[in-house]
């Protein structure tokens, strides 16, 4: 399975592991996308964002015309939706200008520990 994971770790952690990762050549084999704070996260995860995310899971690429009726939504808001899902790499646009989620699954990873 194709999986991608959106997990919260600042940027000298990711440095961290990346290094550690070349010297000893061993990678990662998910495809992570890390936000610096568990907000910014939010900010980009939308409840309408992670609904899209849902309806183009494991879906091939798309339209955002597709997109926005697959999941029931204007397609002026959807369009900003998957810009910033484009952004935030989420999402990739093909070269027939279709854009696509090329995952299977996604795993969201954050831990809350007290102060």
């Amino acid at each position: 399975m194709n999986t991608v994971v959106l997990e919260v770790r600042s940027l000298a952690q990711t440095l961290t592991d990346a290094v550690h990762a070349m010297k000893t050549a061993r990678g990662e084999r998910e495809a992570r996308i890390a936000f610096a704070t568990p907000e910014l996260l939010w900010q980009v995860l939308t409840a309408k964002r992670w609904d899209l995310l849902k309806v183009m899971c494991g879906a091939g690429p798309m339209s955002i015309r597709e997109a926005a009726r697959k999941a029931n939504r204007d397609v002026k808001a959807v369009h900003g939706d998957i810009t910033a899902l484009l952004d935030a790499g989420l999402l990739r646009r093909t070269p027939q200008g279709e854009v696509e989620f090329p995952f299977d699954a996604v795993r969201v990873e954050f831990l809350l520990q007290a102060a």
